[in-house]
């Protein structure tokens, strides 16, 4: 069913949206003690955080305030990602359990952004949503690719050497 979201909704909602994964994974790095996986969720959480920042440029509204004054307010209390990140993790999570839950996140992230985009009736507003979804994808292909090159799979930059011409 067709949706009209107004420009302004669509950019709050995806900045939201990428504010909501950044405190995931801040907190994913305050509850472990694992270096590796810390260092994982808190080069993460930056890289959301930089991502915000492309659809808060174009947010021409002032009642969000500044984007630093956005982005360092505290977590929504009723997030559902942090919910479940707190039934996940314990302090002895380790890198490999927090790509797996990095990579969860962003498939969520991107199959909610691009169902909303199939819905949506204004051109430019769908372009915002399918943008979180295509950056949410790429996102998620780093970490896929990190992860596998962890768990000593065959990693892309491995490729010429198990491929026999």
């Amino acid at each position: 069913m067709p949706q009209e979201y107004k420009m302004r909704e669509a950019l709050k909602m995806a900045i939201q949206a990428k504010k909501n994964l950044m405190d995931f994974y801040n907190e994913a790095a305050d509850m472990t003690d694992n270096p590796k996986a810390k260092s994982v969720f808190t080069r993460l959480a930056q890289e959301v955080r930089d991502n915000a920042g492309k659809f808060f440029k174009h947010y021409k509204w002032d009642d969000l305030g500044t984007f630093e004054e956005f982005m360092a307010k505290p977590p929504t209390a009723d997030s559902a990602m942090l919910h479940e990140l707190k039934k996940a993790l314990d302090k002895n999570v380790h890198e490999r359990k927090a790509r797996e839950i990095a990579m969860k996140e962003e498939l969520d992230m991107e199959k909610n952004f691009s169902l909303a985009a199939s819905h949506i009736v204004d051109p430019s507003v769908k372009a915002i949503f399918m943008d979180v979804a295509k950056d949410t994808r790429n996102h998620y292909e780093i970490i896929e690719s990190e992860y596998a090159h962890t768990m000593a799979m065959v990693h892309e930059t491995d490729i010429d050497t198990y491929v026999r011409e």
